[in-house]
């Protein structure tokens, strides 16, 4: 009789509990909220967080038919990376990964290999630098022509913004010598074709590539947000894409193939801008359309960013711009009529400053516009103030500076050099600083985007005192670049990046505390499980 009573007292406490679908428990939650509150326990309900706060608060208001006993384990809301190409990096999985190669026959070697397997089509590949190469000099096509007489091959360095292409891919692209394109540089040595594009003129040779049929993009895309989910990725920015592209990732997000959040930016072609611009913006739980992405110029790395003055270690040079200012211009007004945002990449002082000018002569004082520098990564010091003055969000890759750092101060100068990759005194114009990794350029795991900000090392933790280290951001507001920040830059502040009630329950799970952990230890730290909408996708065996 007695075991009756007390089962019926249980029934009937219950009763007053409100039932959710997942709670969290006996986990140290950071919310990441306006306070940068700490918690212990939390409710979700229906995708979204429903209640926060102590192991008791929680377990006494909410019953739950999921129960997750985190053992006391950090809780991060799901991270965002502020500057990604998915829909690239999807595709390049089914192309040859030439990353980490120590020369340019390592290169040849590893697309070798690729097409004894590969036996037909383009032959593509991407992540080659030269910079990371004994003899660091630009290759040229010469072996790739004898090695592969009869397949079109595009090399692409890291960055994307060079190539190397042979002579078959030059002759579908009829590209010739002396050819000039805007934008671009096509390289000749001793008056032939080297098989060397810059910018644009890699554009020329890469349109000929067949698409990759809808079923095998699907395939990829998933692949793609695999990873994503394996380090802890719940959202990102997904920078250039056309239309086609964009409606494949919206087609599988509908089917629920993708629950990744995106904020996909429109590739800067007329026809592509036209069409959102014709149909309007794009709001969904998973898709945000409402961006553009143009391209200021090209790449440190290749000498394609455009410098007030030359380069130091080429002192013909300034790079260049990949449209002219009419362009710029044109769009810009055309993108604040709309409504649209603005997001243009710029690495060079002098790209920067153009686009902070063009941006500055439509942008009225005070907007809430939310208009973007990506990369924002060589500032002359009489410029950091139009960021301030327009409200002008710069859009950063910390572990761009520590893969830079070796060879920057060869392309910059110690003066310009002290004004690059200036990320604390970026953060100072409008206190706060979207993170991202600009993947595949850099690895896609955000916690070496964290690790970068705050100790200024590479992986393998040099420089000791750390690059430039007086522009270092604490673990606080790096954690906020990488979760609440980058959900601020894409106007999406109030439904995810941080955890509290109403927003989406995106949240990760990690071995160890990125705020309490040593900092040389910070990049071994692993995700074991990641949540989207209250759901797990990602789980660490």
């Amino acid at each position: 009789m007695r075991s009756f009573l007390v089962l019926l007292a249980l029934a009937f406490i219950g009763c007053g509990k409100q039932q959710v679908h997942l709670i969290v428990h006996h986990a140290t939650i950071y919310t990441v909220d306006s306070g940068f509150s700490i918690a212990e326990a939390m409710a979700i309900a229906d995708g979204k967080v429903v209640a926060i706060g102590t192991n008791q608060e929680i377990l006494s208001a909410y019953n739950a038919d999921n129960m997750l006993d985190a053992d006391e384990k950090p809780v991060y809301p799901g991270f965002n990376d502020a500057h990604a190409h998915f829909h690239g990096y999807a595709t390049t999985l089914q192309n040859v990964d030439l990353s980490h190669t120590r020369s340019w026959e390592e290169v040849l070697e590893k697309t070798w290999k690729f097409a004894q397997s590969n036996p037909q089509g383009w032959l593509v590949g991407r992540g080659w630098d030269q910079n990371e190469w004994a003899a660091p000099l630009f290759p040229d096509k010469e072996l790739l022509d004898s090695l592969f007489p009869n397949r079109p091959v595009l090399l692409r360095r890291i960055d994307g913004h060079a190539a190397v292409a042979n002579r078959l891919a030059l002759d579908i692209a009829e590209i010739h010598e002396g050819q000039e394109v805007p934008g671009g540089l096509v390289q000749h040595y001793q008056g032939k074709l080297s098989g060397l594009l810059l910018d644009n003129a890699v554009n020329i040779v890469s349109q000929h590539i067949p698409p990759v049929d809808s079923a095998r993009l699907a395939t990829l895309l998933r692949a793609a947000q695999d990873s994503c989910f394996a380090y802890g990725l719940t959202s990102l920015s997904d920078c250039g894409l056309s239309v086609a592209q964009i409606h494949s990732l919206h087609n599988l997000q509908k089917s629920g193939q993708l629950t990744l959040r995106i904020n996909a930016m429109i590739q800067d072609r007329d026809s592509d801008v036209a069409h959102f611009l014709k149909t309007g913006p794009v709001y969904t739980d998973y898709l945000r359309v409402a961006s553009v992405k143009c391209y200021g110029d090209g790449a440190l790395g290749s000498r394609g960013a455009c410098l007030l003055r030359p380069y130091s270690d080429q002192p013909a040079s300034h790079g260049f711009l990949l449209s002219d200012l009419a362009h710029f211009k044109k769009r810009a007004q055309q993108l604040y009529d709309a409504g649209f945002q603005m997001c243009t990449h710029a690495i060079g002082d002098s790209a920067n400053r153009v686009l902070l000018e063009v941006y500055a002569g439509v942008l009225p004082l005070n907007n809430d516009r939310r208009w973007r520098i990506e990369h924002a990564q060589v500032i002359d010091s009489s410029d950091f103030a139009l960021f301030a003055q327009y409200q002008i969000i710069p859009s950063v890759q910390p572990t761009h500076a520590t893969s830079d750092m070796k060879w920057a101060g060869e392309r910059l100068g110690p003066h310009r050099l002290k004004t690059a990759y200036a990320y604390r005194q970026l953060l100072r114009q409008n206190n706060y600083l979207p993170l991202g990794t600009d993947f595949p350029v850099e690895k896609i795991n955000p916690i070496l985007t964290f690790y970068a900000a705050v100790a200024r090392k590479d992986q393998k933790h040099l420089p000791e005192e750390g690059f430039q280290i007086e522009n270092a951001l604490n673990r606080e507001e790096a954690l906020r670049g990488i979760t609440i920040w980058p959900a601020k830059a894409s106007f999406e502040e109030t439904v995810k990046g941080s955890l509290e009630p109403g927003k989406w329950a995106d949240f990760v799970i990690l071995d160890q505390d990125l705020m309490q952990v040593k900092e040389a230890e910070i990049p071994s730290v692993h995700v074991l499980q990641t949540f989207s909408a209250g759901v797990r996708q990602y789980m660490r065996h």
